[in-house]
């Protein structure tokens, strides 16, 4: 189906949508008018991740073609936690924990959104003043709890028999509340969504039309998966993260410079902003030609993510690496003397450690039993861990898997 709405073309071309309500009505109401959107942000670190990066993108497309993206961020929800997708009831994080976390998430809704034309606004605003008896008489009679139950992210934590307080089924009534408020306050008629939000949005757009007696609109977009079926984003050494100090960008690069070539093509298409004519281009390509593909797309998101430069150094080291065999300056480099190698005091574990390539020594002794550490691109095998073989040389490389690199510098 083909839409009159450029902003809906794009995100449906880019396989954005996986469940709407009313999209017909919504695809004329945006070719009339400028609308608002919003999408909620729960904000438990201090740094968002890549399963993150499809919502963000959401809101970029739509202040792209002219509307108002609006980056709600839970100050007030994240005191309760969302049970969506969980095993478990989250940790519950105090405000002042949630406001520093709020602090270094912000600079991240600007690269993807004109903050000029729309907004990050914080829902502690108004959930932190709201009179709890007169919020049940207005708005608890509005939701059953017998269509909640029916709920996909309420039904399977019931069938794996996992708990689910009523602090969580709270999290519900409110995340409803936070659409129907941005509807009121700042006419915001959209949510937009991951699919295990599919319940809460569907709450929202009811309650609006109850009250509000106006139309409202969801999308929720796909659950996003690596070719194998693995988690986006879940790595051996956790979440992929999008702030600069979690994560450097270099190994944020190299990982999408790694992905599977089956994920090429749709990866190009939701996390970058190439046309689409050019993402049919290089999906199309083959074999070692494909990697060309992959740099451009580790090229193009690490762009988004952490700016131009960063992409840029990120790809020149990539090349004197891998292409030109040049050991860069700019690696995670250590410097230790000659005789500490000889005498065993600086072991392989020591140095991995150092170079912060990894978390933990047993990770680090998994690795090395996998044959998943190299040293001068040879698979490092020594049980005792020592470094005495290499003392004489000027550097050791030490390699971790495909993409994380260090260098020590023998002195």
């Amino acid at each position: 189906m083909e839409y009159k709405s450029e902003f809906l073309n794009e995100i449906k071309e880019r396989g954005f949508i996986y469940q709407d309500i009313e999209i017909e009505k919504l695809d004329e109401v945006l070719c009339k008018e400028r609308i608002s959107g919003y999408i909620g942000f729960d904000i438990t670190s201090d740094s968002l991740h890549i399963g993150s990066l499809i919502q963000l993108m959401l809101l970029h497309w739509l202040d792209y073609y002219g509307h108002q993206s609006i980056a709600l961020v839970g100050g007030g929800t994240t005191l309760i936690g969302d049970p969506s997708g969980k095993d478990q009831t989250r940790k519950i994080l105090n405000k002042e924990d949630i406001d520093s976390n709020l602090n270094n998430i912000k600079e991240t809704f600007s690269k993807f959104i004109n903050l000029n034309n729309s907004l990050i606004i914080n829902n502690y605003d108004w959930l932190s003043n709201l009179n709890y008896i007169d919020f049940l008489r207005e708005f608890g009679s509005k939701i059953t709890l017998n269509r909640m139950l029916t709920f996909e992210s309420v039904k399977s934590r019931l069938d794996r028999e996992q708990p689910l307080t009523i602090l969580e089924f709270n999290y519900m009534l409110l995340q409803s509340y936070d659409f129907y408020y941005l509807n009121k306050n700042y006419n915001c008629i959209l949510q937009m969504g991951g699919s295990d939000q599919w319940g809460n949005i569907l709450s929202g757009v009811d309650l609006i039309r109850k009250i509000n007696n106006k139309a409202a609109y969801g999308i929720t977009s796909p659950l996003i998966t690596n070719s194998d079926g693995s988690k986006m984003g879940k790595t051996a050494d956790g979440a992929i993260w999008l702030n600069r100090d979690k994560i450097s960008s270099l190994n944020f690069f190299q990982f999408w410079r790694n992905i599977n070539d089956e994920d090429v093509s749709k990866f190009l298409k939701l996390f970058t902003k190439l046309p689409l004519a050019e993402i049919k281009k290089l999906s199309s390509l083959k074999d070692q030609e494909i990697n060309e593909a992959k740099k451009i797309l580790a090229y193009e998101v690490t762009k988004i993510v952490r700016g131009k430069e960063d992409a840029k150094e990120a790809l020149e080291i990539t090349d004197n690496i891998f292409n030109s065999n040049i050991i860069d300056e700019r690696l995670p480099t250590i410097s230790k003397k000659k005789f500490i190698l000889e005498n065993n005091s600086f072991t392989i574990l020591d140095s991995i450690e150092k170079l912060q390539l990894v978390k933990s020594r047993s990770e680090i002794k998994r690795l090395i039993k996998s044959n998943g550490i190299r040293i001068n691109d040879k698979i490092y095998r020594n049980d005792n861990f020592s470094l005495k073989e290499y003392a004489n040389l000027k550097q050791i490389k030490i390699t971790i898997g495909k993409k994380k690199i260090g260098i020590i510098k023998v002195i």
